[in-house]
């Protein structure tokens, strides 16, 4: 916050898109695991929001966005820890949405489905056993586009996240907006 307003000598809106996202079955989830995804996924986006609170109540149509995820929505087996922390931001948005709005803050989450980021890659590296391409293509073979299901690129996301920001997004507040080619509508 304050390298935003020594920069720009102001804050318009925060966005909070920390995330580490590990899988771990339960009998493998212990305390500092729990804690550091939680506090990465969660805990990072209410400090957050209210170290820059005092900063945005200043600026006619300030706002939150934060990035939560489809998992949010539904979950994999060993997404506890993951999952859960982005089912409480979700919370965490519309609680803020309705605690600030007299404040004339909006906030609002999107939930991303697989996006085309260095995660991505980790996540079929580290989960896709020596088969990481037949990890990727077993997630898109969720999509309902079949042959041509393809991963949201992170300018797709940056392109929505930049429209919930603008003045025209002003009656959009406490929503959870998906952009992932409907996947979370119905797996397949």
């Amino acid at each position: 916050v304050e390298d935003c307003l020594a920069m720009y000598d102001r804050l318009d809106c925060i966005v909070n898109n920390a995330a580490n996202q590990q899988h771990r079955l339960l009998p493998d989830i212990d305390v500092e695991y729990w804690d550091m995804v939680q506090n990465v996924n969660a805990r990072a986006a209410v400090l957050f929001a209210k170290a820059g609170l005092p900063h945005l109540k200043a600026q006619a149509g300030s706002s939150i966005v934060n990035i939560a995820s489809v998992r949010a929505n539904f979950s994999f087996a060993t997404g506890t820890a993951y999952d859960s922390s982005k089912a409480a931001l979700m919370g965490i948005t519309r609680t803020l949405a309705v605690e600030l709005g007299r404040d004339g803050i909006r906030v609002n989450a999107i939930c991303p489905g697989d996006v085309l980021t260095p995660m991505l890659q980790y996540q079929a590296d580290a989960y896709g056993g020596s088969d990481p391409d037949g990890y990727l293509r077993e997630l898109l073979g969720k999509y309902p586009q079949g042959d041509r299901a393809r991963f949201t690129r992170p300018d797709e996301v940056a392109e929505f996240l930049w429209f919930l920001a603008q003045p025209g997004a002003a009656p959009i507040t406490g929503a959870a907006l998906s952009i992932d080619f409907g996947l979370s509508a119905g797996i397949q």
